[in-house]
């Protein structure tokens, strides 16, 4: 059953479709770089990629799926809510996707830093280094390949998407809709939210650790669906336990 489009949401849609189609016609390169979220250590890193990232995406499909879940389960959640907080939600959940992402990015550069920098070499000359898009093949005397690997990945990673904060509101979704029945492409049958939605940070999670990937791109950021889905959970949390979510914004 179809919903009608809600504004918050509509909004979205237009300025996600609007970044996209901007993307390729101007310079893919130059607008990932700009809008892209960045490692905090690479000189391409700037402020505002903590929102802007949130309206990039990667290719057609990544758009068209995430674009898909912001109206599927968005519309709901702000015909409860109400627009500005939707977006509250919708936004804050971005944030925490981004801010937990980056700090597992800064644990897993730093912890490698750290035993380069024990070894006598300079950090400013590593980090210089690296802003130039090179690395010194000596540091495999003191890290393996597999930290050079994941050193450099923290280090030159962009993250593009919608997903964090589409996961937040997957899981409010959740908190309001428990017994809604959702269809998946994979099964032949639906599955209720409150399994459902479980079952896909579940998925993430074991995506996460391992390494593997399931029904989704091997470069799917997974700590950043984590990070989505709990900052929605902690917000659904606080406002339940606070009644708060019986007033509101509009």
């Amino acid at each position: 059953m179809f919903r009608r489009i809600s504004d918050g949401v509509k909004h979205l849609l237009i300025i996600n479709v609007i970044m996209f189609g901007a993307t390729f016609l101007i310079n893919p390169d130059l607008m990932y770089s700009i809008f892209g979220l960045y490692f905090p250590e690479n000189n391409i890193f700037q402020p505002w990629q903590i929102i802007s990232h949130m309206f990039m995406h990667g290719d057609l499909m990544h758009l068209i799926f995430n674009m898909a879940a912001l109206y599927m389960f968005g519309t709901a959640v702000e015909q409860v809510y109400g627009t500005n907080k939707f977006l509250f939600l919708y936004f804050s959940c971005g944030l925490g996707a981004a801010i937990i992402s980056l700090i597992f990015s800064y644990y897993s550069f730093y912890s490698i830093l750290d035993v380069l920098v024990s070894s006598d070499i300079s950090k400013s000359e590593i980090l210089d280094l690296l802003n130039q898009g090179k690395y010194n093949s000596g540091w495999l005397s003191v890290i393996n390949e597999l930290d050079l690997g994941t050193f450099l990945s923290a280090f030159n990673t962009t993250m593009v998407g919608a997903s964090g904060a589409i996961m937040g509101i997957l899981v409010a979704f959740g908190y309001l809709f428990p017994e809604s029945k959702l269809m998946l492409l994979f099964l032949p049958f639906p599955v209720k939210a409150k399994y459902f939605i479980p079952g896909i940070i579940l998925l993430d999670l074991f995506s996460a650790v391992t390494g593997t990937s399931i029904f989704s791109p091997s470069n799917t950021a997974y700590i950043a669906h984590l990070g989505g889905a709990f900052t929605g959970f902690l917000i659904m949390y606080y406002w339940k336990k606070n009644q708060f979510n019986s007033s509101r914004w509009n």
